[in-house]
């Protein structure tokens, strides 16, 4: 099976983007990050390929899935048979928001790892 081309659009710490960042590691999948939080330029291209300005979004083989969580991530991968599935636990959650501390530090430009 090939390496897919996969680009993930995430927030510094959320909860829907570590549990992206986890599927990525329960398959050992290569990706590109690009912190939405950290480069104000990757959320303005997140929304133009998007279409839309929610995250995560993960680009995967060139399609866009907008909006989505690790589980949905993964579940997408596994119909399109990009991985195969394995027993790997992630010990996080896959489909988790980010807390309201978290919001609240991300708009006052503070750390978000509260």
């Amino acid at each position: 099976m090939s390496q897919p081309e996969i680009t993930a659009y995430l927030k510094t710490t959320c909860g829907w983007s570590n549990g992206v960042r986890a599927i990525m590691a329960k398959y050992s999948l290569p990706y590109t990050e690009k912190d939405i939080i950290q480069n104000p330029s990757y959320r303005f291209e997140m929304e133009q390929r998007s279409g839309q300005p929610l995250s995560p979004c993960v680009e995967i083989n060139g399609v866009m899935l907008a909006d989505i969580s690790g589980e949905e991530v993964e579940r997408y991968m596994l119909e399109k048979g990009v991985v195969t599935e394995n027993e790997v636990n992630t010990n996080v959650p896959l489909n988790a928001p980010c807390t309201d501390a978290q919001h609240a530090a991300m708009a006052a430009g503070l750390p978000a790892n509260l």
